[in-house]
């Protein structure tokens, strides 16, 4: 019995790794976007968008390619699309909030119906040019969804299907939060980006241009949110377009900023512990509880953070000073 319920538990905290991955992508794209005080919540229609641009670019690829088709060059391509659709998304939403000055909140909500319908759009014009079924060959999927690693450290002992079991993108989601963090703490560029988020009218007079930094770290941001929309489609969803698209990850990623303190590090295991929350039903079924209790824990859970935060009026764990306000210069 011992032994059936640590593999139960291994087999929970695997899943829980590969379904956080997604959300992790758009967790840091948004905390970048959001240290800057543009409140963006838009993620779900750039994941979305992302998803349909890192699969349409793997499949052309693959048709135009053939048999000689390259992993790499698809991975490489996937996440470069994906990343397009988001910046672009974003860029749209930039210059409607930071340059239009345009209320932030209504742009991000604009900004999920046209990304989703975007991705729609995409999706279904690959689908009806390809008669009715868009998905890549099983070499380029086994290249999306294989781990990296040899099988010696794929087969140890509970690290082996928990850590090395994962694919590529795993890691480079980890570099980039690790990164982001520094970037944050270690760099001037950082704590000028911190410091507009914080105060742009303060961050204006000493000098900091203020607009460059918003649409960057907005534009920047959306991207890596978006490639969080492919790796779902191609790890999760098998490599397959659906009209269903992403399940609400994007929404479960602004949750997750507000989870994890707007802080990267936190990130990483703040997704691990949303996607086990996400397929919990699959391992814990408890009688008399509906899978719905189940989906909206990651929600519960982030309420309780955001009222315990509140109550303790800790500076270090407050979003932004000036998130979701547009900076009206003259007005400094």
């Amino acid at each position: 019995m011992g032994d059936i319920n640590s593999s139960l538990w291994v087999a929970l905290l695997a899943a829980a790794v590969l379904n956080g991955v997604p959300l992790l992508f758009g967790t840091v794209g948004e905390i970048l976007s959001e240290k800057a005080g543009n409140l963006n919540l838009g993620v779900e229609g750039m994941m979305y968008t992302g998803g349909a641009m890192g699969l349409g670019a793997a499949f052309y690829y693959e048709g135009f390619a053939g048999a000689g088709a390259n992993g790499i060059v698809a991975v490489l391509l996937a996440l470069l699309f994906a990343f397009l659709g988001g910046a672009f998304g974003a860029l749209i939403y930039s210059f409607l909030t930071v340059t239009l000055r345009a209320n932030q909140n209504v742009t991000g909500l604009a900004l999920t119906i046209f990304g989703t319908g975007l991705g729609q759009f995409i999706g279904e014009y690959m689908r009806r040019t390809s008669g009715g079924y868009v998905a890549i060959g099983n070499d380029l999927k086994a290249v999306f969804a294989n781990s990296p690693f040899p099988a010696a450290l794929q087969q140890l002992p509970v690290v082996g299907p928990v850590i090395f079991r994962h694919s590529i993108f795993l890691y480079i989601g980890l570099a980039i939060a690790i990164t982001m963090a520094w970037f944050f703490r270690r760099t001037k560029a950082g704590l000028y980006l911190r410091a507009v988020g914080e105060s742009p009218a303060t961050a204006d007079a000493a000098g900091i241009n203020v607009t460059r930094y918003k649409y960057l770290a907005t534009v920047i941001g959306g991207g890596i949110s978006a490639i969080g929309g492919m790796v779902y489609i191609m790890t999760i969803a098998g490599c397959v377009w659906n009209h269903e698209g992403l399940s609400g990850e994007g929404w479960l990623a602004v949750a997750l900023v507000i989870f994890c303190l707007w802080r990267p590090l936190n990130a990483i295991w703040g997704s691990v512990l949303f996607g086990g929350l996400m397929i919990l039903y699959n391992y814990l079924s408890l009688p008399m509880v509906p899978t719905q209790i189940y989906r909206i824990l990651p929600y519960v859970v982030t309420v309780i953070v955001l009222i315990i935060t509140s109550l303790r009026n800790n500076r270090e764990k407050q979003p932004p000073a000036s998130l979701g306000n547009a900076y009206f210069r003259e007005e400094r």
